[in-house]
């Protein structure tokens, strides 16, 4: 198999701290548990809409999450599951869009587009990546096109910021690439972009006709509505958060989003309480350690320790980086200070950075 041109990887499930903060997801990478959104498809709720169909939600979900613990492989085929559920609200989400934080309100089913571009799902490539972090590789990567975000260094520019390409794929399409790609020996379905958010009923909906076991991990700025990230607990996996900014200035003119470091903690804080396995990447920005990198190494410390963080050193000036104070590549000085900075604040970093 092609993982093998990656020890690294191939050792990663044995590697004990990977074990500890990833331990269900290995499991389910192994077919010795069912996948997340295999327990919510078993699940049968009530066929309940509006905020009636939330309160079902909410109480089906704290459901599924215990059957995943328990690790067991239901057989139930309900007439309703808590996936069905999941769909229908994520289509009221996004009839008034409040997918993201933007909360653009347009009608997404009907074909209106927000800020970020979006129509209908578009898969601008899929594949093996063979490049993620370990205990990740090799990954069945699917790239969606279109993106909430306005980052001006953005290395995936050319479809982030081009929403119109890529193929348009509809759910039952989306669900066989999944199966193939798990079959072609990918450990997980690896969600991102581009961004995944502006995709999540489809998505959603994909996921009723997947016939694989295998996990979901969520690649992504994070930048969800609170009500997002409510139908995403239960469907995931692992968590792969990107933790950008502290400054929400920086937010603001480097990636165009508003309120960043409160999201963010937000989001982080509740898949974090709800137990969810979680791997954040943290790039580091050049002259950005004091007001960015420093700050968020310690809220992770202090607010989530028990998490996997790849200190990542890749950023090169990208797209137009060239206009602004990021217009140059990361110093392998400033990447060892970020590290160090782990290190003292005891951050499981070593495994994945």
């Amino acid at each position: 198999m092609a993982w093998f041109l990656r020890p690294d990887a191939l050792q990663a499930f044995d590697d004990p701290e990977i074990k500890e903060v990833l331990s269900r997801y290995i499991d389910v990478s192994r077919g010795k548990r069912p996948a997340m959104f295999i327990v919510s498809r078993s699940l049968e709720v009530e066929d309940l809409k509006g905020e009636d169909g939330w309160r079902e939600h909410d109480r089906a979900v704290n459901e599924a999450l215990k059957i995943a613990k328990e690790g067991y492989f239901p057989e139930e085929k309900p007439k309703f599951s808590l996936l069905d559920l999941k769909y229908r609200l994520s289509l009221e989400l996004a009839s008034k869009c409040k997918l993201c934080e933007r909360k653009c309100g347009v009608n997404r089913i009907k074909g209106e587009i927000g800020t970020c571009g979006v129509e209908k799902p578009r898969v601008a490539t899929a594949f093996i990546h063979m490049g993620e972090e370990p205990p990740i590789t090799p990954s069945g990567t699917i790239f969606f096109s279109g993106c909430n975000f306005k980052c001006v260094y953005c290395q995936n520019w050319d479809i982030s910021q081009f929403p119109s390409r890529g193929e348009e794929v509809s759910e039952r399409e989306l669900a066989l690439l999944m199966d193939k790609l798990r079959e072609k020996g990918a450990r997980n379905i690896n969600l991102v972009g581009g961004e995944p958010t502006p995709n999540i009923p489809w998505i959603i909906g994909s996921l009723r006709f997947v016939t694989r076991n295998v996990p979901i991990v969520w690649n992504s700025n994070m930048y969800l509505s609170e009500e997002s990230l409510k139908l995403l607990i239960g469907l995931v996996d692992v968590w792969l958060p990107d933790f950008k900014y502290w400054d929400d200035d920086h937010a603001l003119r480097l990636s165009k989003v508003r309120n960043y470091r409160e999201v963010i903690t937000r989001n982080l804080s509740e898949i974090y309480r709800r137990e969810g396995e979680i791997l954040i990447r943290h790039l580091v920005l050049p002259g950005h350690l004091e007001c960015c990198t420093y700050p968020i190494l310690e809220w992770i410390a202090e607010n989530t320790p028990k998490v996997l963080v790849n200190v990542m050193e890749q950023y090169r000036p990208e797209y137009i980086a060239d206009k602004y104070e990021v217009n140059r590549p990361v110093s392998w000085e400033e990447v060892k200070l970020a590290r160090k900075k782990a290190e003292n604040l005891k951050l499981r970093w070593r495994s994945v950075s």
